[in-house]
């Protein structure tokens, strides 16, 4: 069974740094594309939630424009996890943050909230 667990959220002033953390167990994140997922204030998540950043099982990196040149998506095949290095967060970036496969054919996890303040 997949388990992720993320964390690393918490409250920071625009212009501020964050590192998120989703452990997993139950797959390698070297033998599966995974990917960082968000869910701002006043969304629903449902079964589909917006895609921040995802990495092929080869490694390659894709970010989305909204969060390109501020977020870095990473990972360590030894410790099985899954990094999200955001810089210079906006407001705008407050959501509930969440990994999970790219296809998001996990059962999802807690999330970590990460709150930017203006």
């Amino acid at each position: 069974q997949v388990q992720l667990r993320e964390s690393g959220g918490g409250l920071v002033q625009a212009g501020g740094s964050l590192r998120l953390t989703c452990n997993v167990s139950g797959v390698g994140v070297r033998t599966e594309a995974m990917a960082w997922f968000r869910v701002k204030p006043g969304q629903t998540p449902g079964k589909k939630r917006e895609l921040v950043a995802g990495m092929t099982r080869s490694g390659l990196p894709t970010i989305v424009d909204s969060v390109k040149g501020r977020f870095t998506i990473s990972r360590d095949i030894d410790e099985n996890t899954l990094y999200l290095q955001m810089n210079d967060l906006k407001p705008e970036d407050t959501a509930v943050y969440y990994c999970n496969h790219l296809m998001q054919v996990y059962d999802w996890g807690q999330g970590t909230q990460v709150t930017v303040s203006s």
